[in-house]
């Protein structure tokens, strides 16, 4: 998501923000048939907290849908529908959006295109290092202009870009009081949205209120729909057993589960709309002074891997392994693994890379023995330390000195982001719906500069990117799938597992998009 300056998304951060690309395949909505409720509560499970609100931050981007609007929407069947925006045109290097009429930010101030600019300008300063708003702009500069008059905002990017109206397009706008106090967005929302948020407690649960007469939600929806709920109210539950018990009980009104605990869930009346994601989604370190830096033993280490076994552990089944980086469904997934992986004898190969181990001892190169530190988080998925742990042990058969460490979200993220302690990052996410959203993770500057907090360096990947983006959309899948062909034969990342995960409903219909996003104004209460 390589600029040339980078526009997070973790593993975790590739987590928290990935779903702000969503919105193309794999839609669905939920049914049925009992009677609406008005003006009610509906109670949202998630698996963690959210520090912060902001909708430009690396945990506020996910859940900047309930109060914030973009000038388009991706509907459920995948098609781009009006926003903020009544009409829309784009090349590869320019953009023009004409805003609808009467939108009003949630303090009752005018949207005027200006204040659009604005938002567009301040969420793409390289400068502010916006992690959340850098998953979703286009990843090469560009400069915005407005004619409050004509109501129309217009943006030049430097360099071609062929999915202009599904970035640009989908930044969360932050009205301009936010603006004015950045600070406050950490607790408060300044947007145009269908709700605001009204009571924020750490470690949740975060309440947000529905504005009255909203009528500019994706494709004219508005908040005067029967059966809308009054309040949305997003609990923290980090487990998935728990979130199971929850729904069955009417603890909870919607939650996604994933793992085994899905079973558990069949045949008790939920709505249910499967969503398809990766599983494991794993990164190598390989920033200079790192074990991993040297790419013949990252390819040793996964050749070494049963994949297979490892699908089986992250799905809790029979699973699939991975064929590409993002989820089925997104634009131009094709199966790259199978032709692309190393599939090398891993002992043999790291003797030819001068690995070698003296009895018991580690593997060991010109005196250095080879000490990796393996990180997860359940937080992201109750399977991930198990498939971790498999491979940890495979490593360790291999004579690896393996440290496998579990931790929190925002743990792991500060040792993605901040820290770079950590040699293999395990961490699991639906994906990027558009494969320019991964170019940010595996090219251009490490933090805080960029996002390619793996330090991902592949000039074939480079080069084939440069040459992608200047092909219109999806005319240019087949140069996206060989520069991703190319990482799968470096080794820099490596998917475990096509996996599902569930939305369930009780009493309460909705609909979701691309990695299973709620759309707010489709939120309806049952009786």
């Amino acid at each position: 998501m390589p600029r040339r300056t980078p526009p997070v998304a973790p593993a975790a951060a590739l987590t928290a923000a990935a779903v702000a690309l969503a919105g193309c395949g794999g839609a669905a909505r939920s049914s049925t048939s009992t009677p609406l409720v008005d003006h009610g509560t509906v109670r949202i499970a998630e698996s963690s907290e959210t520090p912060s609100f902001d909708p430009y931050s690396t945990f506020g981007a996910g859940q900047a849908r309930y109060a914030y609007d973009s000038l388009v929407d991706v509907a459920p069947d995948g098609t781009v529908v009006s926003g903020l925006a009544s009409s829309w045109q784009a090349t590869t290097t320019a953009a023009t959006f004409t805003l609808r009429p009467g939108v009003t930010c949630s303090d009752g101030t005018p949207l005027t295109a200006s204040a659009v600019v604005r938002a567009l300008t301040y969420a793409g300063d390289p400068a502010r290092r916006l992690a959340g708003a850098r998953t979703v702009l286009p990843n090469v500069p560009f400069t915005a202009d407005a004619d409050d008059r004509a109501g129309t905002v217009s943006v030049t990017t430097a360099a071609p870009f062929p999915f202009l109206t599904r970035t640009l397009g989908l930044l969360p706008i932050v009205c301009p009081a936010g603006l004015d106090r950045p600070e406050t967005l950490e607790r408060t929302t300044q947007g145009t949205g269908p709700y605001v948020l009204t009571r924020y407690s750490p470690g949740g649960p975060y309440e947000f209120t529905v504005r009255e007469g909203y009528t500019w939600g994706p494709g004219g929806a508005t908040t005067a729909a029967p059966g809308l709920p009054a309040r949305i109210v997003l609990s923290v539950v980090p487990q998935a057993s728990t979130t199971a018990n929850l729904l069955l009980t009417g603890g909870l009104d919607i939650a996604n589960v994933t793992g085994p605990d899905r079973a558990r869930l069949t045949g008790h009346g939920l709505a249910a709309e499967d969503v398809a994601t990766v599983v494991g989604l794993t990164f190598f370190n390989q920033r200079p002074g790192r074990p991993l830096a040297d790419p013949a033993l990252r390819r040793a280490l996964v050749s070494a891997l049963d994949r297979q076994g490892l699908a089986n552990v992250a799905v809790g089944g029979t699973g699939h392994p991975a064929r590409d980086f993002g989820a089925v469904g997104a634009v131009c997934h094709a199966d790259l693994a199978t032709a692309n992986l190393p599939g090398q004898d891993a002992p043999a190969a790291l003797r030819a890379a001068g690995w070698t181990r003296t009895g018991d001892g580690p593997l060991g190169k010109d005196g250095r023995p080879l000490r990796l530190r393996l990180i997860t988080s359940p937080d992201l998925g109750p399977t991930l330390p198990p498939a971790a742990e498999l491979m940890a042990r495979t490593w360790t058969a291999l004579g690896a000195d393996v440290e496998l460490v579990t931790e929190s979200l925002p743990a792991l993220v500060n040792a993605m982001y901040r820290t770079g302690d950590f040699d293999v990052v395990v961490g699991s996410t639906p994906g990027f719906t558009l494969p320019v959203g991964f170019v940010p993770f595996f090219s251009g500057p490490t933090p805080a500069q960029g996002l390619n907090f793996a330090g991902v360096a592949d000039p074939e990947y480079d080069a084939l990117v440069s040459q992608a983006l200047r092909e219109p959309d999806t005319e240019g899948c087949g140069t996206w799938n060989r520069a991703a062909a190319a990482l799968f034969r470096s080794a820099a990342a490596l998917p475990i597992a096509d996996g599902r995960s569930t939305v369930y409903g009780y009493r309460t219909t909705f609909a979701t998009t691309f990695g299973g996003r709620l759309v707010p104004t489709s939120i309806r209460l049952h009786r």
